[in-house]
């Protein structure tokens, strides 16, 4: 079986599909609240684009993330994209990678993409 400590979670925007946004955050909160619960958790999650702004103050998924951090969950943000978006005093959860360290992480785990 499948199991999900052997995947990297790609976050690549602020929320879960396309359409309205406030469902979207909603849809991506309740998933990281549950994933957060699970036994088996991701080696990883790696932020990129606009999923950088998931590891902000400003939003509620920063709170989930973090509580995945606390377990042992390596939570990343692409170091270009917080350059790009001026986010390096605002990060409340992760902390600051490359593309050189998914690219790494890629070529041990399964790469799971949220967008």
């Amino acid at each position: 079986m499948e199991t999900l400590k052997n995947k990297v979670i790609l976050l690549a925007s602020d929320q879960l599909g396309k359409g309205e946004q406030e469902l979207g955050e909603g849809l991506l909160e309740t998933f990281f609240t549950i994933l957060k619960q699970k036994e088996e958790l991701p080696a990883a999650v790696f932020c990129v684009n606009r999923g950088v702004f998931t590891l902000t103050e400003g939003s509620l998924v920063s709170l989930q993330l973090k509580e995945l951090e606390e377990k042992g969950v390596d939570v990343l943000a692409c170091k270009t994209c917080v350059d790009f978006y001026g986010l390096n005093e605002k990060l409340a959860a992760g902390n600051i990678s490359s593309m050189a360290q998914f690219i790494e992480l890629a070529s041990k785990y399964e790469v799971l993409t949220l967008s």
